[in-house]
């Protein structure tokens, strides 16, 4: 969350390298804020998921995102935008769809954990 606030504090970002769309980059940092915010509610355990603990991730970083356009209209040279609320909440589904997607190949057996894995407490 520190890092996205830094990046909405700045003044003018400009274009991003390789002709990125900046919703590309909000639904990238937004998948990364889901999976963090999603693995300090099941307590750092893919055990620990469940799907109300899924939800509340994503309902979280939508909120957050909510709250960094609304930070960065008071930022010069920035203005709040719909659209990249739109781009947040994407890509916080899909960074939890992600995490969801990794425990049912776990369940299925097609993804194993070494064994160095499975003795951590």
């Amino acid at each position: 969350m520190a890092a996205i606030f830094v990046a909405s504090s700045l003044p003018d970002l400009g274009p991003l390298p390789g002709d990125v769309s900046d919703k590309s980059a909000h639904s990238v940092a937004y998948a990364g804020l889901g999976v963090l915010v999603l693995y300090a509610l099941a307590r750092g355990r893919l055990e620990g998921v469940t799907w109300r603990r899924a939800v509340l991730a994503v309902a979280i970083s939508i909120l957050y995102g909510m709250s960094d356009e609304w930070h960065q209209s008071f930022v010069p040279g920035r203005t709040a935008d719909w659209a990249d609320v739109l781009a947040d909440a994407v890509g916080a589904a899909l960074g939890v769809t992600l995490v969801g997607a990794v425990i049912a190949l776990r369940a299925w057996g097609i993804l194993r954990v070494s064994a160095r894995q499975r003795r951590a407490p």
